[in-house]
């Protein structure tokens, strides 16, 4: 029997899951890129960026072609592209959505005073703390 789709959706995703081999998709999302290219756009050492290309190879993201002793990759399909911009929009959006409650929280005056503060719960549920009896208030974590 075959793994079920979101196991092997994980299993793509966890592929994904590596700052340089983003690097290394997004770069040729663009064009083909030589292995000497790469080296500079990403900074890495070439045993560290050989290992990354071979995990992309491995789950057939990318191709490579030799001319001489250069190396090209290319992506084997332009929906990688394509995943990388959707993430990016995704990604956006979150943060987009983080920066308006970030600065939400910074316009909005204080809930409480310091004296109120001893009364939140260790977990920050005030609301816990102030409904528990006065001798069990201690207990809450």
């Amino acid at each position: 029997m075959s793994a079920p789709l979101y196991q092997l959706k994980a299993e793509f995703f966890k592929t994904l899951g590596h700052p340089v081999r983003i690097r290394v998709l997004e770069l040729l999302s663009e064009r083909e890129h030589g292995v000497a290219e790469m080296l500079r756009d990403t900074g890495v050492e070439p045993a560290y960026l050989s290992q990354q290309l071979a995990v992309l190879r491995r789950a057939n993201l990318v191709s490579a072609r030799r001319e001489g002793t250069a190396v090209y990759y290319v992506l084997t399909t332009p929906q990688v592209a394509e995943l990388l911009r959707t993430a990016r929009t995704i990604l956006s959006g979150v943060l987009t959505g983080q920066a308006e409650l970030l600065a939400d929280l910074r316009a909005a005056p204080p809930a409480h005073t310091s004296r109120d503060a001893a009364r939140v719960a260790p977990d920050g549920h005030r609301a816990a703390c102030e409904a528990a009896p006065e001798g069990e208030r201690a207990v809450l974590s």
